[in-house]
């Protein structure tokens, strides 16, 4: 595993230099179309390319983390609010062998889904949406934790932001050329119709600035789509259980549609989910997809049999794919032994399972939220807002009139209640 983790360094370091180049190429070309007699302005917009991508580097180390947690509305849980969920959490960790227990989130959507974040193992962060944990039995939500996890152990996190901060340099530096182009116009003094070598050299900039956003976008989601295969081979090993994560792809696929509820409409975040909310039920995988076919994702998992090593998901792969480019290095094929997979430990309890499920969510919710709860003698829960203002309740089901506890106002939890009559 931890030649995995280092050949994935390398692969990531690899992919910003290039990115990093291709940034810096792009500069110099602008300044080349926008004034081709001064040199010197081709290095003022490779310095402006510089600048911005430093910016958003910074901004993206100092707390990126929490920007794109509260972009997802994600709320922090701790393990008394959600102990199964905290508890799945630790188990994949230590499946994993992660040193650091991430931060648990959730995000209050229908939609089933969840991501990761984190520049290093001491800043991550899981979230998974309350969908997620209503329509997905412990077997199915322990394999998407651990592919998040996974992402998490192989340092995913950390190349997705600084290969998405490059990326997003690259295409801001050329928007600046062609809003330059259309406002502006480039100069083009002292040229001449016998300069050859200026007029191809100028062809080659123009092709070079359109090109190098489309390719600086290919290269990303190329590595991307990798790394979820890799992601899927680690969960399916951590888990023991590949049929956990299949049968969980399978349900997230097809409860999604094209636009995906509130988590499709944040086009920063979707290229981070499990299943990128903007192109869930795509078949293909085309050049700018984000993620493979969730349905080859799926297929490579039932391919495995009863083993869930790396090498039996590389064999799987390899079969359903029908080519020779691999998910892991040949270091790490042969370092993996046989696993042998385990008995499901839950087979879901039906539509009933789910109305439970979906109220232990609203539950959750709600102590996060810092409701209190009154037990009414009939057996409803009376659900009472932090920013309740009245001394007295009544029971919508059989209209007792209860007092709220002062114990309850004593500690706040009913904030402005402290102040009722």
């Amino acid at each position: 595993m931890f030649e995995l983790i280092r050949t994935n360094k390398r692969k990531s370091a690899g992919l910003i230099v290039v990115l990093g180049s291709l940034l810096i190429v792009l500069g110099y070309a602008i300044g080349l179309i926008l004034s081709p007699d001064e040199p010197t302005l081709s290095y003022l917009f490779v310095l402006i390319g510089v600048v911005v991508w430093v910016v958003m580097l910074l901004t993206s180390l100092a707390g990126g983390e929490k920007i794109l947690l509260s972009s997802a509305r994600a709320r922090e849980v701790k393990k008394a609010d959600a102990p199964q969920l905290y508890n799945i959490v630790e188990e994949m960790c230590i499946a994993s062998g992660l040193s650091t227990i991430p931060k648990v989130y959730i995000i209050d959507t229908p939609d089933p889904n969840a991501f990761a974040v984190g520049l290093k193992p001491e800043r991550a962060a899981v979230a998974v949406t309350t969908g997620l944990m209503a329509k997905l039995n412990r077997d199915e939500l322990q394999a998407v934790v651990a592919h998040e996890i996974a992402h998490i152990q192989n340092r995913d996190t950390l190349f997705m932001t600084l290969a998405g901060v490059t990326v997003g340099a690259v295409i801001i530096l050329g928007d600046i050329f062609f809003r330059s182009m259309l406002f502006g116009g480039g100069r083009r003094r002292g040229g001449g119709g016998n300069n050859q070598g200026g007029a191809a050299l100028m062809i080659i900039a123009v092709v070079m600035a359109i090109l190098a956003p489309i390719l600086a976008r290919l290269l990303y989601f190329a590595c991307s789509r990798q790394r979820e295969y890799l992601a899927d081979a680690c969960a399916a090993q951590y888990t023991r259980y590949p049929e956990g994560l299949a049968s969980a792809l399978d349900k997230i696929s097809r409860q999604a549609t094209k636009h995906s509820g509130e988590i499709g409409k944040n086009k920063t975040l979707a290229p981070m989910y499990i299943i990128n909310p903007l192109a869930a039920r795509s078949r293909r995988a085309g050049w700018f997809s984000t993620h493979p076919p969730t349905e080859q994702r799926i297929k490579v998992l039932r391919s495995m049999g009863g083993d869930a090593s790396l090498a039996a998901y590389e064999k799987a792969y390899q079969s359903i794919h029908g080519r020779k480019d691999a998910v892991l290095p040949p270091s790490a094929r042969a370092a993996t032994a046989a696993t042998p997979t385990r008995e499901a430990m839950e087979n879901g309890g039906g539509k009933a399972g789910t109305r439970k499920q979906w109220r232990e969510v609203q539950d959750l919710l709600h102590k996060v939220d810092h409701y209190a709860v009154l037990a009414c003698a009939c057996g409803m829960k009376i659900k009472l807002p932090p920013d309740y203002e009245e001394s007295e309740v009544n029971c919508p089901r059989c209209h007792h009139q209860h007092v709220i506890p002062p114990e309850l106002l004593a500690v706040g939890v009913l904030g402005a209640a402290s102040g009722a009559k």
